[in-house]
């Protein structure tokens, strides 16, 4: 049993498999992405954040997921390209996941159990998912997708001057 999402061992979307343990001692925000969303354009939210408070350790971690209306039906490449031309993503995006039913990634069941949504319910509803996790690895917080970065900055902020 996962003790922390440093447990885990996560494709990037290179293909290179690594271990979450990499961020040890860094807060992250991990979410479930997708290129042809309504919430897309998040992705500039995203990307703003990281630019603003990566120098102080905080990580943003992407999973791509075609799981919501077929909202990101491309390979792995694909994705890359249209995270790096249209939002000049520079945060770790990670391969293709699924995040809920039986095939769901690992790591989405151990946020979803750890990191419950709206009145107690696991399953990841739709993409955008946002999960705050604290610099040992724990969810602490799960954000909807409608919550928009900007929504979620005062808890990260919070999370970075808390005492490790």
């Amino acid at each position: 049993m996962a003790s922390s999402v440093y447990d885990f061992t996560v494709k990037k979307i290179d293909g290179k498999e690594i271990n979450l343990e990499i961020y040890k001692g860094k807060p992250l925000l991990i979410i479930n992405t997708a290129s042809k969303c309504g919430f897309t354009p998040q992705f500039k939210g995203l990307e703003d954040i990281y630019e603003q408070l990566k120098e102080f350790n905080m990580e943003i971690l992407g999973f791509p997921c075609n799981q919501f209306g077929s909202q990101d039906p491309g390979s792995d490449e694909e994705i890359k390209n249209f995270c790096d031309i249209t939002y000049q993503i520079s945060f770790p995006m990670f391969s293709k996941v699924e995040v809920k039913g039986n095939n769901a990634h690992p790591l989405f069941e151990y946020l979803s159990e750890k990191a419950p949504g709206i009145m107690g319910t696991r399953a990841i509803k739709w993409n955008f998912t946002k999960f705050l996790i604290d610099s040992h690895g724990a969810p602490i917080k799960r954000y909807a997708p409608k919550d928009t970065p900007a929504d979620v900055l005062e808890d990260i902020k919070n999370v970075l001057a808390t005492p490790q």
